[in-house]
């Protein structure tokens, strides 16, 4: 493999133009990405350019959210103010008319497409009719026969740019040494080698990234879920997980390390490890970073990253205290890979074991393989005893305090009604960690209530 072809020669510009018609999705985010890497990897720049001349569907709205998801996720540029193409008919205007008067271009009386009754005056280049060749990064050599393009257009008038020659202006004027963008980009490549020719502007370097694919190995859209950054941060996806996530989209490092931070992606990052066939979104996979990056969370920040899913379920059961909610910490910590997982358990009940005393049958106190309920009641009032004098610092010293009762006379016994005692449920947390999350005196209180409904004198 020639390194040559992958190693810039002077310095990197790179630049990042989303279109501020939509929401920021996934596909413009691992574009930004790849161009981020690649510039500060050569200790280079990237630049944010507002392509907004589509005044019907640019929203100011969608430009500010683009801009603060690219921000939130680290990928920040290095022009400050920002170019937006709507304020640079004037810069457009001054290049088509120095090809107008080269006669490299041309002003063309044709029909109106809105009233074919009436003429407008558009501009289109001379086509030279011509084989264009161009090196992609990724995917090597590639030519085009231009001829079938014919005269291209390129305003609607002379105040009017169209996009393509707007792009290529704006890539000259900026510096732009590499083009890092979709395939789906590279019929437009020839296009803009022409209108970059006319105008005697260098060529810069292309790299056409793959398509990111569904499961289904089709396009990724809509139908097959959130695609909107926004979605994916409000259900508790970790910015820098997704960062990890959306560079493996399309590329490896050539190793088996799967966790990046920023910083090391920087580092590793190659253009050459770019694959050429289509990157597939996988959700589980997705979930399984922000599962690793969840774990790496101080007590502290896991609180202040649950807290916006809490809801008015948890905080209205007459035990909730944040208090009691940082005790399960961990046992959360443990059951999620994002916190709409967290706020859907919530909501089905699953930690109301930590803020409310518990309702239950009794019959659900039975271990396996005992059928009467009375059985279980010596164990419970031997657990009571234990734990009246237990240390209740930690969910080990509650261990330690029932331990070797539980393993002389079964831990099925004694375990299984404790715990179903203290959360009212078949399946649920180990009681020490419930005991240490809820406290002596009401851990205590519990077991006499299961105590009490073996004797028939509690619902």
């Amino acid at each position: 493999m020639d390194h040559n072809l992958y190693t810039p020669s002077g310095p990197v510009v790179t630049r990042i133009p989303p279109s501020p018609t939509g929401r920021l999705h996934i596909g413009t985010v691992r574009t930004a990405l790849f161009n981020y890497l690649f510039a500060k990897h050569y200790g280079g720049t990237m630049v944010f350019r507002s392509e907004d001349t589509d005044k019907e569907r640019s929203l100011p709205e969608y430009e500010a959210e683009i801009m603060a998801g690219l921000a939130s996720l680290g990928l920040n540029w290095d022009n400050d103010p920002i170019v937006r193409q709507s304020k640079r008919a004037a810069i457009y205007r001054e290049h088509l008319e120095r090809i107008i008067a080269a006669d490299t271009a041309y002003i063309s009386e044709e029909p109106s497409k809105a009233d074919p009754s009436k003429t407008v005056a558009v501009i289109r280049l001379r086509n030279q009719n011509k084989d264009i060749t161009f090196r992609d990064l990724i995917r090597g050599e590639i030519t085009f026969n231009t001829t079938d393009l014919g005269d291209l257009v390129i305003a609607r008038s002379i105040d009017d740019a169209l996009y393509h020659f707007a792009v290529v202006v704006d890539d000259a004027l900026m510096g732009v040494t590499h083009v890092i963008r979709g395939e789906d980009h590279i019929p437009n490549t020839p296009r803009q080698i022409l209108i970059q020719e006319a105008l005697g502007f260098r060529r810069p370097v292309y790299a056409h990234l793959p398509l990111i694919l569904a499961t289904d190995r089709s396009k990724l859209s809509k139908r097959h879920g959130a695609v909107a950054i926004k979605a994916y941060q409000d259900e508790g996806f970790l910015d820098a997980a997704t960062i990890n996530f959306m560079a493996l989209l399309g590329w490896n490092p050539g190793t088996e390390q799967e966790l990046f931070s920023l910083n090391e992606l920087i580092e590793a990052f190659s253009i050459e490890h770019i694959q050429k066939s289509g990157a597939v979104f996988n959700r589980d996979k997705f979930l399984w970073f922000n599962r690793e990056y969840l774990r790496k969370l101080t007590n502290e920040e896991f609180l202040v990253y649950l807290l916006p899913a809490v809801g008015e379920r948890l905080t209205t059961l007459p035990q909730y205290s944040l208090e009691r909610l940082t005790y399960i910490l961990p046992i959360i910590r443990e059951r999620i890979s994002v916190r709409s997982e967290f706020c859907e358990a919530a909501q089905a009940g699953e930690y109301d074991f930590a803020f409310v005393t518990p309702s239950y049958e009794v019959s659900l106190l039975l271990p396996k393989n005992v059928t009467a309920v009375t059985d279980v009641r010596p164990h419970l009032d031997k657990v009571l005893e234990l734990l009246a004098d237990a240390d209740f610092t930690s969910p080990e010293t509650i261990k330690t305090a029932l331990w070797s009762y539980a393993e002389a006379t079964g831990k099925g016994n004694v375990l299984w009604p404790l715990r179903t005692a203290l959360s009212g449920k078949a399946q649920s947390p180990d009681p020490f960690s419930i005991a240490y999350t809820i406290g002596k005196e009401e851990t205590l209180a519990r077991v006499r209530n299961a105590c009490d409904k073996i004797n028939g004198n509690a619902s």
